[in-house]
């Protein structure tokens, strides 16, 4: 479930009311330009990691197939993932099987305890503020956009250049981290205090996150999975993926500000709700469909 590249970026912005609507884009067309190699990163991690056994690529291929993606794309997906140390491969005769590597697993359970547990619990929120003041020369845009991406990747909003913030203080060794990877450390400062008196904690927040921008991902996801009833093992299947695959973009996307700063109604909290009552209900099905797909294949070795 975690991805080794970095997050993705929020979309278009929210229209205006009155606005004509977005145009609809066909499943196929959409899932044909995801990347084969991300959707192999969601059913490693959603049915791979946990059996601690080695897949043939032909269940794999299979697999990625149901999402549309060709088997040429699955199998560079798979040799791409392969070279950069989350996959080895073992020829048996003549054919080939794919275990996870020491790192492989361990990335993917990190991402899968990130993703399963999130919109779960809300922040308790006491009024505190983590502040982080780093700046990078404007000559450095490389070393800008990598701190930025990370930053953002951990929940911090940019009021202004070279202030971040957070709602969450217990951020601040994750931050000391980034600036100390990236060779910033001796000159970055931190500050936990409560806001004062001048201007306002909702104008910061609105300067800081484009939750516009998010409330349509979480939206479009909503009017995606809550009439979706798949019925059968591979319908199922195919609908656990993607609702996984979409939802683990989301902790990479929303700073997961307390409830006392988001909007009323926020839709992040639906969004949540819908996912882990699908993930469940869909579950059963699809994992057993998988070990139909294990056995099968098994039968004809």
């Amino acid at each position: 479930m975690a991805d080794p590249a970095p997050p993705v970026t929020l979309g278009e912005r929210r229209k205006p009311r009155g606005a004509a609507p977005r145009p609809k884009v066909s499943r196929r067309r959409e899932v044909s330009h995801a990347s084969a190699r991300s959707l192999l990163m969601t059913v490693l991690g959603e049915y791979v990691l946990p059996r601690d056994r080695p897949v043939w690529t032909s269940i794999l291929v299979e697999a990625l197939g149901l999402l549309e993606v060709e088997e040429k794309s699955a199998r560079q997906a798979l040799a791409r993932s392969s070279a950069e140390g989350w996959l080895v491969s073992e020829r048996v005769g003549r054919r080939v099987r794919w275990s996870l590597t020491p790192p492989g697993r361990r990335l993917l359970t990190e991402g899968a305890d990130r993703i399963y547990a999130f919109g779960r619990d809300a922040l308790g929120w006491q009024g505190r503020w983590l502040m982080l003041i780093v700046s990078v020369p404007e000559a450095k845009r490389d070393l800008r956009h990598r701190l930025r991406t990370r930053l953002t990747w951990a929940g911090f909003g940019s009021p202004v250049a070279g202030v971040w913030v957070s709602p969450d203080p217990r951020r601040e060794r994750e931050a000391q981290q980034i600036v100390a990877e990236l060779g910033l450390d001796a000159q970055a400062m931190s500050f936990t205090a409560a806001y004062g008196e001048i201007g306002g904690e909702e104008g910061m927040v609105a300067r800081s996150w484009d939750l516009s921008e998010l409330t349509d991902r979480y939206e479009d996801f909503i009017d995606r999975f809550t009439g979706l009833s798949p019925s059968g093992g591979r319908p199922v299947l195919r609908a656990q993926t993607e609702l996984v695959h979409e939802w683990r973009r989301f902790p990479f996307l929303d700073p997961q500000l307390p409830g006392a700063l988001l909007p009323a109604g926020w839709s992040g909290t639906k969004a949540a709700e819908l996912f882990h009552r699908k993930h469940v209900e869909w579950r059963p099905g699809a994992q057993a469909y998988w070990d139909d797909l294990i056995e099968t294949e098994e039968r004809g070795v």
